[in-house]
Formats: structure tokens, C-alpha cells, sequence
């Protein structure tokens, strides 16, 4: 479930990112609800990054705790 939200933060904050610096404005859903500079979408895009890897590790921990109590 980790993985799934840290991939929907990753990409609206990529998106308000990419809009912002590249075009003319943000894209996604994010700016709908609040006006963040450039590096605020950034930070949303890494904390989607943290999010996914974070959900990665533990499957893989607890998947290492199945194989060696099996």
C-alpha cells in the first residue's frame, strides 16, 4: 500500500514540478488545493521516492523472515 501512494505523490509532485520549471504552470491535482513554489514540488516528488522504497524494503525484510522461518 506504501508503494501505490508513494507512486501517486511521486508523480503529482513530479508533475507540479515539471509544469512549474519547464511550461507555463503546475499539472495535477496538487494545485487545485495549494500554490507551491517549485521546490516544494520537489520535495513531494522525493518524499513519493522515500514512500515506494520504503514499502520495497519491507516486503523484501519481512519476505527474508518467511524463508528462514520456513
Amino acid at each position: 500500500m506504501r508503494g501505490i501512494i508513494g507512486f501517486i505523490v511521486m508523480l503529482q509532485g513530479a508533475l507540479g514540478f515539471i509544469g512549474q520549471v519547464f511550461f507555463d504552470g503546475a499539472w495535477g491535482v496538487t494545485r487545485h488545493f495549494v500554490h507551491l513554489p517549485s521546490p516544494a514540488y520537489a520535495g513531494i516528488c522525493a518524499a513519493g521516492v522515500a514512500l515506494i522504497a520504503w514499502g520495497e524494503w519491507d516486503r523484501k525484510r519481512k519476505e527474508e523472515g518467511e524463508r528462514r522461518t520456513a
